[in-house]
Formats: C-alpha cells, sequence, structure tokens
C-alpha cells in the first residue's frame, strides 16, 4: 500500500501506530505497513536478523520538565537507533513512546531500513504486569521514527500503587530485530499469479482483505453480477454496481484497482477511507446492506443462503421436567481465542453447558427456581462457514482494549460432525455432512489501535495458497497461511551462541483474524464457472469502455514526450473570466483551448490548426510568449519572432522558463477591422506596448475586461481617454481615472497612474493592466462600499466565506457570513454576535477547525488572541474556511481569568453524590472553594467542617490544604471530592486516621493483585480497637445487610499486598509504620465482589477513528 503521512496536527486521541510528527489528531496512517511496496517484507528476509535488547531507566521521571526525551544511541544490524518518549504526552493524556533512528538527517538520499520492535515500560513491583507493544516499520527519511502515541494513560503510569514508577525511575524497554528488505519494483502481480491487487485508500487494508475473500467466492460473485443495474446508474451512487464494476476489474483487469467508486458508493468522503475499522464489522455491515438490495430481485436470499446458519440456547431444568428452547442464526461465529489451543476447543467452550444452581437458579414457569443447564446447541452450518477469531478482547485491570497474540491454531479441514455431533442440537439433520475446507485465512498484523490486514486465500481451492496484500499478490505456500498465522511467541536465533543468552522471543504480531470455510458438500455449487455472460450487457459496454479510455492515457502518458501542449489564451478567454471566474491577473490557463502536438512540428503548421479550430486565417495571427514576472504575475511578454515560427514546436518556451517545457503558454493577438473581421497585425516597434484593460463598477461591484490597445510607449494616458470611454460605453468626455494592477500576492498593489505623463515615465510596459472607472463615485465611501479601484481589489483578495458551526454540533453548519481575512479578532466576533443576536460579542468563544481531523482544534481561541480572521483559519499548511462557536454565560475575558473545577459532594447522612462547577479567580484558594461550595450544598450541620480530597483510581491521595492556590490543582485526570470532616474531629494522640479502601481481585490475574473499587473514606481507629468492633462501625456507616456483609473479607493492605485480619486483631497494631511512600500505600482494604453497574465500554471513549462504527450510508 501507499503510506500517505499527514502533517502534524494538535492532538491525537487515540493509541496508533505513527511517527510522532508532535502531533496529529486526524487522518492519518493507522497501517502498519512492511514495505512501501506492499511487499510483505517477511518473506524477503536473511536468516539470522540481529537484534538486540535496550534496557533505559529514567530517574526523577515525574520531575522532568520537557516536552520530549532521548535515550542514549544504540546499534541493531550496524545502524544507529534510540527511543524517543514524551514524558507528559505528546498533546495527548497518556505516555508517547517511538523507536528513532539516531542519524537520519545524515544519511545519504533515499535510505530505508525495515525492524521489527517491541516497546514496554517495566512494572517494577510484578514484572507480569509490564506493558509491551509489538510493531513493525520501514524506517526512510519522512518517517524516522515510529512507535505509539497513547501507549499508555499518564493516571495509569503515574499511580505509584501500579509499579510503573518506583522511587520516582521509570525503566522502558526497547527489543530490536532489523530485518534485510528487498524491493521489487517490477513485480507484475497478474503475470506472476494471475489475480490483481486492490488499491489502499489510506488506510482501507482491512476493506480490501475482505472484498478479496468475498470475490474469490464464486456464487457470491455471480449473484453481485446478476443484482438488476441499469446503463443510467452510477457507480459512486449505487453500491450493486460499484460492486460489480469492482468485481469485473480484479477478474479482466492487468493492474490493481482502487475501490473509490465503491467507498463513494457507500457516502464515504476521504476522512472515512483514513479510518481504520474492523473487519468483522464492516463484513456484517456490507452483507446486511446487500442483502436489502437484493431483495425483490432474481438474487433475494443469496446472503442467507451462504453465509445464515441456525443455533438452539436451551435451558433445561435438572429436577423437573421443563426446557426452555430458542432458535436463532448467524452469518458468522465469534470463537474465543483466549485459553483455547485450537478452533476444535473454541466450538467446545461454544458449546459449554453453564450450571445455574445456588444464587443463579433459573425461574421456570410453573416452576419457581429450578437448578438448570444452560447452552448451545446447532441446528445447521451454512455452506460458506465465516469464524471469527476474538483476538481482541477489554482487559479490566488496566481498563483498555487488548489484542490476543496467543497461539491458536486452525484446521485445513474441519469436521463439525466429530464426536458423534456433540456441537449439533437434536433436530440437526445428520444426514448433512458438515465436513469443511479452509478457503481463506485473513490476517491481522500490528497492536489493538492500528495495524495491517491481508488475505491468504485458495480461490480454487487447491494446494496453491495466494496472499492478497493490497496492491501486491503472491503465491505462497500451506505453511505460509496456516502454521506461521497461528500466533503465538518466534525464537529468534542467539547472535553469539558461544554466551549463555537467553532466547529472544518475539510475538508473533500476525495472525489469523478472520477464517473462512467451504462445506464439502456444497463445493461445486459455491465454486462455481464465472464468465462474462454472467455479466450484463451494458456494464460489460461501460466497462470496457472505460479499459479503453485508461489505455488511451496510458498511451498518451508514454507518448507525452514526443509532444507539445500548447494552451493558446484569446480576448473571448479573457473577457468570459475575468470579473466572473478571476478577478487578477488576466486569464486561467486550465480553461482554455489547448492543442496536443508532436514537438517535431513546425509552428507554421501549428498555426494552420489554430486557423481551422478559430477561424483566424493565418496571416492576421501575432502569437505572444507569456512570462512570469519576479511579483509572481504572469502576462503576455513578447510577441515570436518570425526566425521563431519557422521553428519546430517542442523549440519554443517561455521568456522566463529556460526548460524546453512539455507545455507552452501563447496569447494569440487579433486585430479586428471597423467591420469586425479580422486584419493582419500592426508592425511592432520597441516604442509600441500591449496593454490590457478592465473597467470598474462601483455600483454593482463588478470588474470586467474591455480590450486591449497597441499605444506609444512616450504617448500620454490622457491622449487616450477617449477611446477608453469609448471601450467602457461612457460618453466621449465622462471623466475616468485610471490605476495600474501591479500585484496580488502576497497583497494587493494598484496604484493611481497620472494622466499627464507618459506611460514610460510611469514604468508601464508590454503585458501591463489598466484598471479604470468614472471618477465620479471616488471618496464616496457613504454610496459604495468600494469606491474605488484598490479597495474593490482589496476586498476581493481578502474576502472569506466563513461555515459557523455550533461547538456542540461540530458536524452540522449552523450560518455563514462574509468576512475578510483581514478582519481583526473583535470584527469577528461582532459579526458573529450580531448574526446570533448576542449583546455582548465578548460572550462569544471561536475555536479553529483541524483540517486533517476534520474536527475542532482542542483548545478554544483566546480573547483577543490572534489579530486576524486568516490567522483563525490557518492550520499549518492549509486554509480552513469553518469556525466554531459558543455562547459563554460571561465575557471570555473574565472567564480566562477564573478557574473551573468540578467537585463531586458526598453528603454525609444521604446516600447521594451532587457534581458542581466550581468557577473563581485563579489566585483563589481551597478555602474559597469550600466557602463557595458551603454555598451550594446541603450540609447535616451549619457549622460543619469541609474538606476537599484528590480521589484517583478509588484511592485518597491528597486532602487539600485550605491555602494551596486552585490555579495549581488539576482535575483532568482524577476526581476532587468534597465532604464533612466528622469522625476525626476528636482525635486522641493514640487514635489513628487511615484510609479506607474497596477492593478484588481478578481470578484470571495474579491473586495477589487487588483492584480497587468504589467510593474511599476515611475513619479513625481508637487504640486497642478490635476489627470485630471497627466492623461494626464500618457496616454500620456504609449500611451494608448483614447477610452481604458477612462474606466481606477485611485486610491490611500495603503496596497492593492484602494480610486478612482475623476478628481479634487489633487494627491500630498495624497502621505504626510511618516510612511509607505516602499515606494511600497503606490502608483498610474491604474485599468484596463489585455489584455496581459496569459502564459499557469503548476502548478510549474520547477517541473519534478506530472504534468509530462503520457505516454504509446508501
Amino acid at each position: 500500500m501507499t503510506m500517505m503521512t499527514p502533517p502534524p496536527l494538535d492532538q491525537e486521541d487515540e493509541e496508533m501506530l505513527v511517527p510522532h510528527q508532535e502531533f496529529t489528531e486526524g487522518p492519518q496512517p493507522m497501517e502498519v505497513i512492511p514495505n512501501e511496496m506492499g511487499t510483505a517484507p517477511e518473506s524477503q528476509q536473511v536468516e539470522d536478523p540481529p537484534s538486540f535488547k535496550f534496557r533505559w531507566t529514567i530517574e526523577n521521571f515525574s520531575r522532568l520538565n520537557i516536552k520530549k526525551l532521548y535515550s542514549d544511541i544504540f546499534y541493531v544490524g550496524g545502524f544507529k537507533w534510540r527511543v524517543l518518549i514524551f514524558p507528559k504526552g505528546n498533546n495527548v493524556d497518556h505516555l508517547s513512546i517511538y523507536l528513532d533512528v539516531a542519524d537520519s538527517v545524515t544519511l545519504p538520499y533515499g535510505w530505508s531500513r525495515y525492524a521489527q520492535f517491541a516497546l514496554a515500560v517495566v512494572n517494577q513491583i510484578h514484572s507480569k504486569y509490564t506493558i509491551r507493544k509489538d510493531t513493525q516499520h520501514q524506517f526512510n527519511s519522512r518517517e524516522s521514527d515510529w512507535g505509539f502515541t497513547s501507549f499508555m494513560s499518564l493516571s495509569e503510569l503515574y499511580d505509584p500503587s501500579r509499579g510503573y514508577l518506583v522511587n520516582d525511575t521509570c525503566v522502558i524497554e526497547a527489543e530490536v530485530v532489523v530485518r534485510r528488505v528487498v524491493d521489487y519494483w517490477s513485480y507484475d502481480s497478474k503475470k506472476e499469479t494471475g489475480f490483481v491487487g486492490l488499491k489502499n485508500q489510506g488506510a482501507t487494508c482491512y476493506m480490501n482483505s475482505l472484498l478479496q475473500t468475498l470475490y474469490h467466492i464464486p456464487y457470491f460473485r455471480k449473484a453481485v453480477y446478476h443484482m438488476p443495474t441499469t446503463e443510467n446508474d452510477m457507480p459512486s451512487g449505487s453500491i450493486p454496481l460499484a460492486l460489480q464494476s469492482l468485481f469485473y476489474k480484479l477478474q479482466y483487469s492487468d493492474n490493481s484497482v482502487a475501490t473509490k467508486e465503491l467507498t463513494k458508493s457507500f457516502g464515504w468522503d476521504t476522512y472515512d477511507s483514513f479510518m481504520q475499522h474492523d473487519v468483522q464489522e464492516l463484513n456484517r455491515v456490507l452483507c446486511e446492506k446487500l442483502e436489502d438490495k437484493m431483495k425483490g430481485t432474481v438474487v433475494e436470499g443469496t446472503i442467507q443462503h451462504l453465509f445464515e446458519g441456525h443455533h438452539m440456547n436451551y435451558i433445561e431444568c435438572i429436577n423437573v421436567d421443563y426446557k426452555s428452547t430458542r432458535k436463532e442464526s448467524f452469518y458468522d461465529l465469534q470463537l474465543d481465542v483466549k485459553g483455547c489451543r485450537d478452533v476444535y476447543a473454541s466450538f467446545d467452550k461454544y458449546v459449554e453447558v453453564e450450571r445455574l444452581e445456588g444464587d443463579n437458579k433459573y425461574h421456570a414457569e410453573n416452576h419457581g427456581l429450578q437448578d438448570a443447564k444452560k447452552g448451545v446447541l446447532f441446528i445447521d452450518f451454512p455452506p460458506v462457514l465465516q469464524l471469527q477469531l476474538k483476538r481482541f478482547e477489554y482487559d479490566f485491570m488496566r481498563d483498555t482494549m487488548v489484542k490476543i497474540n496467543d497461539r491458536y491454531e486452525f484446521p485445513l479441514q474441519l469436521d463439525l460432525d466429530s464426536d458423534n455431533g456433540k456441537y449439533l442440537s437434536p433436530e440437526a439433520d445428520r444426514r448433512v455432512r458438515n465436513l469443511y475446507t479452509l478457503h481463506s485465512v485473513l490476517v491481522h498484523s500490528g497492536g489493538v489501535h492500528g495495524g495491517h490486514y491481508y488475505a491468504f486465500i485458495r480461490p480454487t481451492l487447491s494446494d496453491q495458497w495466494f496472499k492478497f496484500d493490497d496492491e501486491r499478490v503472491t503465491k505462497e505456500d500451506a505453511k505460509r497461511a496456516l502454521e506461521e498465522q497461528y500466533g503465538g511467541e518466534e525464537e529468534l536465533p542467539q547472535t553469539n551462541p558461544g554466551f549463555n543468552n537467553t532466547p529472544f522471543k518475539f510475538t508473533k504480531y500476525s495472525n489469523a483474524y478472520m477464517l473462512v470455510y467451504i462445506r464439502e458438500s456444497d463445493k461445486e455449487k459455491i465454486m462455481c464457472d464465472v464468465d462474462e455472460k454472467d455479466i450484463a450487457e451494458h456494464l460489460r459496454i461501460r466497462l470496457k469502455k472505460e479499459q479503453e479510455e485508461k489505455e488511451n492515457k496510458k498511451k498518451e502518458k508514454a507518448e507525452a514526450h514526443l509532444y507539445s501542449i500548447i494552451k493558446v489564451a484569446r480576448n473571448e478567454d479573457l473577457a468570459e473570466q475575468i470579473g466572473k471566474e478571476i478577478f487578477f491577473d488576466l486569464v486561467d490557463h486550465d480553461k482554455v483551448r489547448n492543442f496536443r502536438v508532436q514537438k517535431q512540428l513546425p509552428f507554421s503548421h501549428f498555426k494552420e490548426e489554430v486557423a481551422k479550430e478559430f477561424g483566424i486565417p493565418v496571416q492576421f495571427q501575432r502569437f505572444w510568449l507569456w512570462a512570469k514576472r519576479q511579483n509572481h504575475t504572469y502576462r503576455p511578454n513578447r510577441p515570436l519572432t518570425p526566425q521563431e515560427e519557422t521553428q519546430p514546436v517542442g523549440q519554443l518556451r517561455e521568456v522566463s522558463n529556460k526548460a524546453h517545457n512539455a507545455e507552452l503558454k501563447l496569447f494569440l493577438e487579433v486585430e479586428l477591422g471597423p467591420d469586425l473581421s479580422p486584419v493582419p497585425p500592426p508592425p511592432k516597434t520597441k516604442e509600441d506596448i500591449l496593454l490590457f484593460f478592465k473597467l470598474y463598477d462601483p455600483e454593482k461591484e463588478e470588474l470586467r475586461f474591455v480590450g486591449r490597445l497597441f499605444l506609444k510607449s512616450l504617448g500620454k494616458p490622457i491622449e487616450v481617454l477617449t477611446k477608453l470611454n469609448e471601450m467602457a460605453g461612457f460618453p466621449p468626455n465622462e471623466e475616468i481615472e485610471l490605476y495600474e494592477e501591479i500585484k496580488f500576492e502576497p497583497t494587493v498593489m494598484c496604484e493611481h497612474i497620472d494622466k499627464r505623463i507618459s506611460f514610460r515615465s510611469s514604468q508601464i510596459e508590454d503585458g501591463d493592466i489598466i484598471c479604470y472607472q468614472r471618477a465620479s463615485a471616488l471618496g464616496n465611501e457613504d454610496q459604495y462600499r468600494y469606491p474605488d479601484v484598490p479597495s474593490f481589489l482589496e476586498y476581493v483578495h481578502n474576502r472569506q466565506v466563513v461555515h459557523f458551526r455550533s461547538l456542540e454540533k461540530p458536524k452540522e453548519d449552523d450560518f455563514s457570513l462574509e468576512l475578510s481575512k483581514m478582519f481583526t479578532y473583535d470584527d469577528v466576533v461582532e459579526r458573529v454576535a450580531h448574526q446570533l443576536g448576542v449583546d455582548d460579542p465578548s460572550k462569544i468563544r471561536l475555536t479553529s477547525h483541524n483540517c486533517y481531523s476534520q474536527q475542532p482544534k482542542p483548545q478554544p481561541i483566546k480573547y483577543r488572541g490572534v489579530d486576524h480572521l486568516s490567522d483563525m483559519l490557518v492550520h499549518y499548511n492549509q486554509t480552513s474556511d469553518i469556525l466554531y462557536y459558543e455562547v459563554l454565560d460571561i465575557p471570555l475575558p473574565e472567564l480566562q481569568g477564573l478557574k473551573t473545577l468540578k467537585v463531586a459532594f458526598h453528603h454525609a447522612t444521604k446516600d447521594e453524590v451532587a457534581v458542581h462547577s466550581i468557577r473563581l479567580p485563579k489566585n483563589s484558594t481551597v478555602a474559597d472553594v469550600i466557602n463557595d461550595l458551603r454555598t451550594k450544598v446541603e450540609l447535616s450541620h451549619p457549622d460543619a467542617e469541609l474538606r476537599l480530597l484528590e480521589v484517583f483510581y478509588h484511592k485518597i491521595y491528597k486532602i487539600f490544604p485550605p491555602g494551596e492556590k486552585i490555579e495549581n490543582i488539576n482535575d483532568q485526570y482524577w476526581t476532587l471530592r468534597a465532604e464533612e470532616a466528622k469522625e476525626e474531629k476528636n482525635l486522641t494522640p493514640h487514635d489513628r486516621l487511615i484510609h479506607v479502601y474497596h477492593f478484588t481481585k481478578d481470578p484470571n490475574q495474579n491473586q495477589t493483585q487487588v483492584q480497587n473499587f468504589g467510593e474511599p473514606f476515611f475513619m479513625v481507629i481508637r487504640e486497642g480497637e478490635t476489627l470485630a468492633d471497627v466492623k461494626i462501625r464500618i457496616q454500620k456507616k456504609l449500611q451494608v445487610p448483614e447477610e452481604d456483609f458477612s462474606k466481606w473479607q477485611l485486610a491490611f493492605v500495603a503496596l497492593g499486598r492484602p494480610e486478612y485480619l482475623q476478628d481479634s486483631d487489633i487494627v491500630s497494631n498495624r497502621f505504626q509504620r510511618r516510612d511509607i511512600y505516602g499515606a494511600w500505600e497503606q490502608y483498610l482494604g474491604l474485599e468484596h465482589s463489585d455489584t455496581a453497574p459496569k459502564r459499557a465500554y469503548t476502548a478510549n471513549q474520547n477517541r473519534h477513528t478506530f472504534e468509530k462504527p462503520v457505516k454504509i450510508y446508501n
């Protein structure tokens, strides 16, 4: 695939594999690309690739006050490498880590190197919880670093109890394997394999792998061809036609095929093509859409016939005669990978019987609560069985999605009748033989939030496999398609076998993600022949015509060096364009008549072609060469000489262009006689100058071209005023004012011309433009917005239509305003306030647009923080026409002087929490926050004392002192909590104020690792008080029923390790040590199950790419 690297953006809301680029928010390369040619590097690697493990210990980590930090340089494969980190995140709330080519700036032009690598943040308490992420990259001058912008959340990293920061020291490891790569520029997929690939639009490899899989199911392809379409349909607006067109090209084209028409038919824009979605989700959505489009046609029911199977969910009581069943259909099956060694183990798990007993008894109709068995059995399997492997799971410990790279085997032949049909329900038709053969393996290479997809397919179910990797198709053996896609770990050979080195194991980041099996008994029907007779005639004609046009373009391109393109501008072009499409200079050369002429053709013969085209006899034609001036304007410079007109076309070139360009721009001068028929052009001496004239009407605010004149350079404008009035349609004696249009970039320069001095004295020469107007309008600002030519040209140059959107609805245009790029901040907010009917413009807050992510920038524009509208619209090298607005309740300057804190107030006697926004001046203190809060909350007593706490990961980290300034309080990552300080009011010297936290242990994880949840609180422990006494107070405080509380266990927890207490233990004896890292590191733990409802999980809620649902809009 082709890599597309966007310029740096403001913010990145997701973890993905990217160059660091300080950083990026919008459409971006989410694919891990093995090789810029689409070549899978693993198929061209040499033996024994060099590898190295680098360990980097960073002390005083939390006190690092720099944006980014580089490690020492280390060598792998003869190359210099280093690790780059952003300790506070690369404009995200995650630690950002990259592998960097240390000497990239000094390497020769065209360098590249390929590496597989893993980056890790070491857990210094439990190495099992070290966070490690693998990827691969082809490094080059454009992408000299690669890695993870959202490696791990800062909140997790900076939580001392998590073990990633111990004694303020962070340990980072990098394992790098450098592989040699061979580029095959001349590789021809069609010639080598008989198949062609699909072009990648930016991040559409996931779609390409699925489309190739579906295309190579001939029955499916035939059904698509038979969907009714007409010659009037457009592929970009019709999914059936777009898919027919794509499949036809895959079948008959010699080169890789583009998918843009298909994605346009989905209703996707460019940004959608840069969002990597989930193959499984796209498969379901596409099949649902096709199923719907097939209704009422000859191919209705094809999707169900191919892919639909049925299973039966049942619950059967053990002690009474009662059974409940429900039949459900499926188009694909989701199989567990974790804990399963192969597909059969997954099916075993799928039909595993669950016992419903104890607290989980089943309520059977007429029988009450009963012990029961619950499970699933299959009624029938489809001819084409799609198995989606659950490679991605939610990790509750880390509160994130993770990819399961465990080894998972799948057979070439799958027998689902095995063990006497243990997967089948009693009503299944046992006459159907459910023996399947593997057709395709879809592979995902990379991490959870980014990667690359490709497919291994057996198009004819022969022994020959093919790898479809975007544009490239290669022949592969069965081992590559099966065993090497099982996942697991790969052990690399030791570089120094004589030393006692630990073998370097590398997680195989590439593994099967989706499997497609075809039932042996349906093989002949599914793998049917598909030929041209299956394709509608109008489609064949359309696509053959497209192919011919493509071939012609290809031929033109191949012969381009033999031809020149001559673009001929005439008076008619200037009159048509000036004042409508253009206002500055004379013509848009891309919109004039162009001629494709052989370079060897004499120019005199070209003039004959012009005579035929325009009806202007050769003797009446005079051609001028254009020149680009130093001020970036583009004007006719001089006529061609008689000698030049005898030369071949290829010999001519622009005055300012020393190269022999394939394109030549000319101005055709044709003089007209009194009867408007062409006459020979007048002689041209050094004293003659060709000038072009534009007329401005301030009343209509119009500028138009009125003609050109040959004048004497020593003549004066006053001598031609009558002629200019005639050209304008004015009375002969109308007083007019003249201006020279000098330049328009970067600013407009248009100067008044003195009519009484010569053109030469005013430095006017060939090709210059004079704009003129009636003198009566000058100085009449009350009547005209732009009374003179300079003010009108200034307006045209700076005018900008801006589309305003409410920040709350960032996808919808609300209103548009025509503004000037030179408007000040105040001018813009005044116009917006007027449009919205807001009296005070300072209550308008604006936010700029990110052109790449199509989202608002993360930070709003500060009050008078920019000089002009143009500054609000620029985004790196692009200019937007979108701004977002908010209407504030107080003026923005006042708001910027305030700090807003969100404080959760916990009521002393009621089980309720209310979140309050406290807005105070930045120099306020915590005491001011508490005083403000008093006016908003209900207290148990008017004199109750309040305190403000920092709660983070269900632990209390800090009680804020009343005098602390709120400007330094960061509530972005943690919760501020306010509560009444009641229990500890009458503390004696022997009493201890301790932390009490809820915790549970994940049965799937290390049993010593605790997971905190719920609301932490303080408690006073009296000297000599036993655990039994403390439990009574805790139960009363939390109002937990005895039945539930009796199941709770209490433990003394230090540094995440629980020591369980007995009722007779003296609790205060455990809380004597004072040499602990922080008070939160020792607490009284309440172990019980977390019964609070879990939030519906979506990975990284603030992201706006990878996790977005796939939508097909048409």
